[in-house]
């Protein structure tokens, strides 16, 4: 049974190890925290720790760092988690706030949150598999050259130029983009995939040698509904792993190229819930399925107009102030909530 004191000296040897990389000793405990017991009976909690696998000695030392189970009970019962500054949370709301589209919005979130942990982060497209048509534009660009449009009604806008083989009549154009909305707005993207199969959405005007530029539109909006069908991540900050390749015992290219794959991380993400705080922590050898062993990941849902739900959070070694990167997942999870809410 570990002792309320006990619990007290893991939570020093977390915070101490994380701020300096270096085992944590009986002394430097007694020295630094106002425990009013000797280095001696600091040890015996230590021993205590250690046999309850809490703590663990990296090598012959007096020394000792925190287990992934410590990481754990830390996180669980233990980590304070500390409200961001009235300067950072100022900097979500300015950086965040100068988004136009959905793209930019998450590609600023993963860059700010990168800044605020000095982790990698990752944000998770909201669920598009379950996202529906919200409107399809044709813009003209030129006489042998247009913008697809396609509008979701979780906000993104998915843009695909298109040459056409011969111009194509205004009205033929027109009736094309008439047509089309007709039929797929409102559609989730499986169903409008199928419509957009079935090649039915011809332009009744369409000479035969322009039905050709008809065929290129609808199929590359296909193409486009089907890109808005898989799920992905953006991430920013992999040079932050690199800083800390020191924690990892081994190379950080098993890391790096999980990262990169991405399906492991979706996969992970899916069977991610939030805790108490709002914020789901996988530690160490609970990311063994997924090839990140040596890693944690901190994420927080967040939801999109219309309601579809997504993650985002960020990843990096063991050894990471957890107070403050579940603050700044919550805080930046919350904000993009509401900033994806009101548009």
């Amino acid at each position: 049974m570990v002792s309320d004191r006990s619990l007290e000296v893991l939570r020093v040897i977390v915070q101490d190890y994380v701020a300096s990389r270096e085992p944590v000793g009986s002394k430097s405990i007694v020295d630094r925290h106002s425990f009013g017991v000797s280095a001696a009976t600091i040890r015996n909690d230590m021993a205590l720790l250690e046999e309850e696998e809490l703590i663990a000695a990296p090598h012959t030392s007096s020394g000792r760092i925190p287990t992934d189970k410590g990481y754990r009970l830390f996180v669980d019962h233990l980590a304070d988690l500390r409200p961001l500054s009235a300067a950072q949370r100022q900097a979500i709301e300015t950086f965040l706030g100068q988004s136009a589209d959905l793209d930019e919005v998450l590609a600023r979130s993963v860059r700010l949150l990168s800044q605020l942990t000095h982790q990698v982060a990752l944000v998770q497209y909201p669920s598009l598999s379950r996202a529906k048509v919200r409107h399809i534009e044709l813009v003209p660009l030129s006489e042998t050259r247009l913008l697809s449009v396609l509008i979701t009604d979780a906000g993104r806008v998915e843009q695909r130029v298109v040459d056409l083989p011969r111009p194509l009549a205004e009205p033929v154009l027109i009736e094309l983009r008439a047509r089309l909305n007709s039929a797929l707005v409102g559609l989730g993207m499986t169903e409008a995939a199928s419509s957009l199969t079935g090649n039915s959405h011809t332009a009744g005007s369409a000479t035969f040698e322009q039905q050709e530029a008809v065929d290129l539109i609808t199929g590359t909006l296909r193409d486009q509904v089907g890109a808005n069908r898989q799920d992905r991540l953006v991430m920013a900050g992999a040079a932050n792993l690199v800083r800390t390749e020191e924690d990892f015992t081994g190379s950080i290219y098993p890391v790096l190229e999980a990262i990169e794959e991405q399906v492991a991380l979706l996969r992970l993400f899916g069977e991610m819930a939030s805790d108490q705080h709002g914020v789901f922590v996988s530690i160490g050898r609970e990311n063994a399925p997924f090839g990140l062993a040596e890693t944690s990941v901190l994420t927080s849902g967040y939801s999109s107009q219309g309601g579809n739900l997504a993650r985002l959070g960020v990843l990096g070694p063991t050894r990471m102030d957890y107070s403050n990167n579940m603050a700044a997942v919550r805080a930046v999870a919350r904000y993009l909530s509401r900033l994806l809410g009101e548009n």
